[in-house]
C-alpha cells in the first residue's frame, strides 16, 4: 500500500519546524551546536535521487506494517510539559553539573534536529510515495524531540536558535549507504541509551534531576521505530550488508562506539549527579545496541575482549590531551594536539581490528521494544 501523507500530517511536521526555525536569539549553546569536530552531531546531506530510487517490493509486508504503526501517531501530544514537569534550580545547580546537562542538552538537541533536517530535505526533493510517507513520519518525530529539548533549554534562557544553524552549520555529504549505517545506529543506540537510563531512574527516582528523563520511555519508542525504518532499507539490497560494505559497517560501529564512550567520559558530574557509573552505563547501552543490530548487521563488535576497554581509555586521554593542547595554543599546542591525535588514531585503528563476532541475520527483519 503506497500511501501519501495526509496533509494534515505534513501541515503537523512543517508548523513543529517553524516553531523551532523562527524567533529564538543566537546564544552561547546556539555556537556550541554550530561546531563541527569529531565527536560534534553534523548535518548530513546525501544523493537524493539514489535514495528516491529506493524500491520497497522485496520487505513490503514489514514495510507496510511499520508506516501504518508510524501514520497511527503513538507519541501524538507526548512531547508537552505536563503538570508533573518541576523545573530544576538553575541558578542554584552546581556549576560543573549546569555545563555538562546544558552540553548533553544541546547535542540532542542538535542530533535531533540534524535528522528532522535531513528527513524533511528527503521528502521535499522526492516523489516516491513509499520515501515521502517514510521521511515525513520520521522529520515530524525528530522536529518534535528538537522542540521539546529546546523547550527545556529555554527554562535555562538557552535556546539553541535552530533556524541560524539550519543556514549556518557545515553540512556534511554522505553516501545513501553511509547514511543507512550511520543512522541506524544513531537511532538503535539512542534507543538504548535512553531507555536505560530510564530504567535507572524508574528504580531511583530520586536521581532524577530533571524532569525531561520522565519522557524518555515513550521518546526511545520513536527511536526504535526509525531504526526499524532503516533496519528495512538495508533489507531492500542484500549488497548494503555483504562483501566489502561489511568493513563499512565494522568502520561505523566502531566510530560510533568510541564516540559515544568519550563523549559520556568528558560528563563525570552529571552521570554522578544520575548515580552511574559510565563505565558500566557506556558497556549496557554498547550490548543492547549489539544484541538489536543483529536484526540486519551480519557483525558485532566484541565489547568483551581484553583489549576493548583499554584501548577506549587510550582514546579518551588522547581527546583530553588534545582539548588541553588546543586551550594551550602557540607551537606547543599544535605539536601537543597533532601528538594526541594521532595517538586517537592509533587507539581507533586498534579498537577497529579486534576480532568480530559473525551473527546469522534472521529472516524477519523487524523487532519489538525490549527493554
Amino acid at each position: 500500500m503506497n500511501v501519501q501523507p495526509r496533509e494534515s500530517d505534513r501541515a503537523a511536521s512543517d508548523e513543529a519546524l517553524a516553531r523551532e526555525i523562527e524567533g529564538a536569539p543566537a546564544t552561547d549553546t546556539t555556537g556550541m551546536a554550530m561546531e563541527t569536530t569529531l565527536l560534534s552531531p553534523r548535518f548530513y546531506t546525501t544523493d537524493f535521487d539514489e535514495m528516491d530510487a529506493i524500491d520497497v517490493t522485496p520487505v513490503r509486508e514489514d514495510w507496510d506494517d511499520l508506516l501504518a504503526q508510524m501514520k497511527s501517531d503513538p507519541n501524538k501530544g507526548h512531547f508537552k510539559k505536563d503538570e508533573t514537569w518541576e523545573n530544576p534550580d538553575w541558578e542554584n545547580m552546581d556549576p560543573q553539573l549546569k555545563r555538562e546537562l546544558i552540553d548533553f542538552l544541546v547535542s540532542s538537541c542538535t542530533a535531533e534536529f540534524s535528522g528532522c533536517v535531513l528527513y524533511k530535505e528527503m521528502k521535499r526533493r522526492g516523489n516516491n510515495p513509499d520515501i515521502c510517507e517514510l521521511f515525513s513520519y520520521m522529520s515530524r518525530d525528530e522536529a518534535r524531540h528538537a522542540g521539546f529539548i529546546n523547550d527545556a533549554l529555554r527554562d535555562a534562557g538557552v535556546a539553541v536558535n535552530l533556524g541560524f544553524i539550519t543556514k549556518k552549520k557545515k553540512y556534511t555529504y554522505f553516501r545513501p549507504k553511509f547514511i543507512y549505517y550511520a543512522t541506524y545506529l544513531s537511532e538503535k543506540i539512542g534507543y538504548a541509551r535512553y531507555i536505560t537510563i530510564y530504567r535507572h531512574l524508574e528504580a531511583n527516582p530520586d536521581k532524577r534531576f530533571h524532569p525531561i528523563f520522565n519522557w524518555f520511555k515513550e521518546w526511545c519508542n520513536d527511536e526504535h521505530s526509525h531504526g526499524e525504518a532503516f533496519a528495512l532499507l538495508m533489507r531492500t539490497d542484500p549488497k548494503l550488508t555483504s562483501g566489502i560494505n561489511v568493513y563499512w559497517i565494522r568502520f561505523f560501529l566502531t566510530a560510533v562506539y568510541a564516540t559515544m564512550w568519550v563523549r559520556d567520559h568528558a560528563r563525570e558530574a552529571f552521570h554522578e549527579a544520575l548515580d552511574v557509573d559510565i563505565d558500566w552505563y557506556d558497556q549496557e547501552v554498547f550490548r543492547k545496541t549489539n544484541v538489536i543490530a543483529r536484526q540486519v548487521f551480519p557483525i558485532e563488535l566484541d565489547i568483551d575482549h581484553p583489549a576493548w576497554i583499554p584501548t577506549l581509555r587510550r582514546i579518551e586521554a588522547a581527546f583530553k590531551d588534545m582539548e588541553a593542547a588546543d586551550k594551550r595554543g602557540g607551537i606547543g599546542g599544535k605539536l601537543g594536539k597533532g601528538w594526541a591525535g594521532a595517538r586517537a588514531g592509533l587507539g581507533f585503528l586498534r579498537l577497529y581490528t579486534l576480532p568480530v563476532k559473525k551473527n546469522e541475520v534472521p529472516d524477519s527483519v523487524r523487532l519489538e521494544p525490549a527493554y
